[in-house]
């Protein structure tokens, strides 16, 4: 017979880290003699009630229900033991020892022995075996009678049963707990505790940053079983059936079990994910989330983020420290995107141009303007499922859906405001785009980005998990995104795709349309306008927002410095001073509201009129300023006096283009009170379009016989010695001969302009122009230089035009026919207004004033001036004008086109 050799008593310290069940513990120790281990012991001697286990995905498996004080005696245990240093006894068998059995990969089993474990350093300390079985929450083994620990864990379980302790007493059905495994609607569980910090217990931990999570609560009875996601993190987990590590998953899981695991806490429970919820964890020591992040051991999730309630900062922070620290998953972390240098990381500016939903253009403190970019948003677009969205956009503005809401938005809390600007980075150029500089804009403590996002006028870029180069209020920004998606704001609405685009009407170049609205524009009187464009200092294009009309307007009573052009022929200089008049109105008006008045039109159908910025009429500002002078056609409004102040004003300062301005002294004179008449003969050859006067073109008959002499001579020498064809390059300004188109003759011609082999002339001699090619012009020899231009420009005195266009037509078209039937005329200067002289014309037999003429047959209006001296003519025009009055003759027809009915029509 063999005998067996006794068994060795094995003991060891460790730490507890589970309670499985009322007689079984997991301990992280070190038995003597042997390595450190993660042992499982389960308590010798006794029984416990049995905790109830979690069906499978079938519904099947076993008992769901705990046995009566099963989950007494578990928590009685965890609270005792868990986390504590305690000291552990069993029984290592000395039998044949057999092979253990192989674990699977990656798979660590801690071994299952029976013991004994005492609550201290030592087995002096209480036995917690004995604890249990004293508070009736365990029974001993009778079947070892015989053993002395036995007998006392039996003489332990009498006085319990004595006491009716724990299984031992009545009601035991009052102690099974009610559990549910699966909750049926995540959503409604969630938000029924309205982010009120539930009481929890971490029963398993998955990886670093999921938990299985038990949730009680005296507010209700039952017993939950959840899986928990932290808010806004994610750590390394375990892939594939043989779940392997992900790099340091295996430390994140540590990291977390030694803290948390049957821990009790606190849980906020933010959001659900596919069944699982989405909360922070709540620990008297600390925030789980936060260290995980600053030890490198978890990265943040935007998407999950966005349901974190509190403490975002503190996680990008943590995260940011551990980046900078190049801790554990970090090791191998570079920045992405070039360093911005920290002296030009912040700055203020002046907010000058809103050039879309995310770009502006800011005016620094030494003058400069920069273009920057609100980081991380994206402005609206045409959707995917919309059928416009692969149309091609001409007015992207106006034709996509909130563009132009989103870019009033900003402009109308920004242009002409201080703002401060913060560059979070910068995204490199990629062609054909350049390098954008992206930032962070506040104005008054409020970030414009987040405050566009939460009125649904722009979206939020997403990125990389690994892209670090956006804004640093990124978290804020998708907050406010989800904000305005619940709300279904702008571009969320649900009715995107069906929104109508802002319905334009362009004028703006299109003579025909502007000829059919110049009417009603001109009589609204002042318009509230929008300046989009300044293409020079008088020059602009406006939008009239409540009529939704696009055009182009032109300053009224000026003639301002032109600015410089880029056309594909080169370069084109301008005048002295004229890029500074452009930035002078563009610093003034661009992008802000704006009162406009239309007067006239030109044949191009471009608008001319007033325009005031806060009450500054700008006409009268570029006067003052030096940018501009007054253009004869100021005379008869309203303004003429204030502008010739303004120039008299910038005159004596010698402002910009009156640098150089010299008084001229006038010698002492006689006030003339009479009217002068000094008649010239002339000869009307040509008119011209102005909106306001009736202009034309004149020879003096003085200049006739010169005239044709040199016109003989110089088609006798262009027949006799023809030019080369293509030998003459024609310049703008240049004084050339040139081909008449109706005759074939040469004349004297002035080049206006040169667009390819496209050009414009005008002949000096007559006043007409015409467009032409190289081949029909020539050199013009020096000695044909010597006589002077012979079209002479002159006005109508005392008549105006009407606003009309096409009356004013008609009014040209009458004048052709008086010059027609008269080829000679007496003409007499009555007055000048800057440089064009304003005359009256009579027949040669001084019978009749053809001014007085065209009014009586009512194409034209008469003109009333203050001065004495020509009071008995004015006089004369205005019975005419009351005669053609009288018979309705042609701008008559109707009535008095000069009375007000605005009111009567509302």
């Amino acid at each position: 017979m063999t005998t067996q050799p006794p068994p060795t008593i094995v003991q060891g310290f460790g730490i507890v880290k589970q309670v499985n069940s009322g007689d079984t513990v997991v301990i992280r120790g070190q038995p003597k003699g042997g390595p450190p281990d993660e042992i499982t012991i389960t308590l010798t001697g006794l029984t416990a009630p049995k905790l109830g286990r979690r069906p499978n995905n079938n519904g099947e498996g076993a008992t769901k229900d705990d046995k009566p004080f099963a989950w007494e005696a578990r928590e009685f245990l965890r609270k005792k033991l868990i986390g504590k240093r305690v000291c552990f006894t069993y029984e290592k068998s000395n039998k044949g020892q057999t092979a253990p059995s192989t674990p699977a990969p990656n798979e660590k089993k801690p071994s299952r022995e029976y013991g004994i474990v005492y609550n201290g350093t030592d087995t002096s300390a209480e036995n917690v075996a004995e604890s249990l079985v004293s508070e009736g929450l365990a029974t001993p083994r009778h079947s070892a009678r015989n053993n002395e620990y036995v007998q006392k864990l039996i003489e332990l379980e009498d006085v319990a049963k004595a006491a009716g302790k724990g299984i031992h007493g009545p009601n035991q059905e009052d102690h099974v707990r009610d559990i549910r495994w699966n909750i049926e609607n995540p959503q409604n569980f969630k938000d029924s505790f309205n982010l009120k910090p539930i009481k929890a217990i971490v029963e398993y931990v998955v990886d670093g940053s999921t938990f299985r999570v038990l949730l009680y609560s005296d507010d209700f009875p039952e017993h939950y079983y959840i899986k928990l996601m932290l808010s806004g993190i994610r750590c390394n987990g375990f892939t594939g059936d043989d779940q392997t590590p992900e790099p340091f998953a295996e430390e994140a899981k540590f990291f977390t079990e030694c803290r948390l695991l049957q821990r009790d806490v606190e849980v906020l429970l933010e959001s659900v994910s596919n069944k699982n919820f989405l909360g922070t964890i709540l620990h008297p020591n600390g925030n789980i989330t936060e260290l995980l992040l600053s030890e490198g051991l978890a990265k943040c999730v935007d998407w999950s983020l966005q349901c974190v309630t509190s403490g975002l900062e503190k996680l990008r922070a943590a995260e940011k420290a551990a980046k900078e620290k190049r801790l554990r998953i970090w090791k191998d972390y570079a920045p992405s995107g070039p360093v911005i240098d920290v002296k030009e990381r912040e700055f203020q500016g002046k907010v000058v141009e809103v050039i879309n939903a995310d770009a502006m253009v800011i005016k620094l403190a030494d003058g400069s303007a920069k273009k920057i970019f609100l980081a991380s948003i994206r402005p609206p677009r045409m959707g995917e499922n919309n059928p416009d969205a692969g149309k091609a956009r001409t007015r992207p503005l106006y034709e996509i859906p909130y563009m132009f809401e989103a870019r009033e938005f900003l402009r109308k809390k920004l242009i002409g405001k201080k703002v401060n600007v913060r560059i979070d980075y910068k995204q490199p150029a990629n062609l054909p785009f350049p390098e954008k500089t992206c930032c962070t804009v506040t104005i008054g403590g409020i970030n414009v980005a987040e405050a566009l996002v939460s009125k649904g006028l722009a979206t939020v870029v997403r990125y990389r998990a690994d892209d670090d180069q956006r804004s640093a209020h990124y978290d804020e920004l998708l907050s406010a995104e989800t904000k305005a998606l619940k709300s279904l704001k702008g571009v969320h609405s649900k009715k995107e795709g069906k929104k109508e685009t802002i319905r334009i009407v362009d004028l703006s170049g299109d003579l025909k349309l502007s000829k059919q609205y110049f009417p009603v524009i001109q009589r609204g009187g002042k318009f509230e306008a929008i300046v989009e464009f300044v293409a020079s200092g008088s020059r602009l294009r406006i939008f009239l927002p409540r009529q939704n009309y696009l055009l182009t307007f032109l300053l009224g009573g000026i003639t301002c410095a032109r600015t410089s052009r880029e056309t594909p022929n080169g370069s084109i200089p301008g005048d002295p001073y004229g890029d500074e008049a452009l930035n002078y109105t563009k610093d003034l008006c661009l992008q802000r509201e704006v009162q406009v008045e239309v007067e006239a039109m030109v044949k191009a159908g471009n608008f001319i009129g007033w325009l005031w910025i806060d009450n500054t009429n700008l006409s009268e500002a570029l006067v003052r300023e030096g940018f501009a002078e007054v253009h004869s056609t100021a005379s008869r409004s309203a303004y003429f006096k204030a502008l010739q102040a303004a120039q008299e004003d910038a005159q004596k300062k010698k402002l910009k283009m009156w640098e150089n301005y010299e008084p001229v002294e006038l010698e002492p004179k006689e006030d003339l009170t009479d009217r002068v008449l000094k008649y010239k003969k002339i000869s009307v050859t040509e008119n011209k379009e102005e909106p306001i006067d009736l202009v034309f073109y004149a020879q003096h008959y003085d200049d006739g016989p010169a005239l044709e002499e040199l016109m003989k001579e110089l088609r006798e020498e262009l027949s006799t010695n023809p030019p080369l064809v293509g030998s003459y390059t024609p310049k703008k300004g240049e004084i050339c001969a040139a081909k008449y188109s109706a005759d074939d003759l040469w004349y004297r011609a002035r080049i206006l302009k040169v667009e390819g082999n496209r050009i414009q002339i005008s002949f000096i001699d007559y006043g007409n122009k015409e467009f032409t090619t190289s081949t029909q012009l020539a050199s013009l020899p020096a000695k044909y230089h010597t006589l002077q231009p012979c079209a002479h420009e002159y006005a109508l005195a005392f008549i105006k035009l009407p606003k009309d266009a096409d009356s004013a037509a008609d009014a040209r078209m009458a004048f052709c026919d008086e010059a027609a039937n008269n080829p000679c005329l007496l003409l007499n200067v009555e007055y000048k207004s800057g440089s064009i002289p304003y005359v009256t014309l009579v027949t040669s037999d001084e019978k009749e004033n053809i001014g007085k003429k065209l009014i009586e047959k009512g194409y034209v209006l008469a003109e009333k001036r203050r001065e004495k001296k020509y009071q008995t003519i004015i006089n004369e025009y205005v019975s005419a004008q009351d005669l053609a009055k009288k018979n309705r003759v042609n701008l008559w027809v109707y009535g008095d086109i000069t009375e007000d009915d605005a009111k009567e029509f509302g």
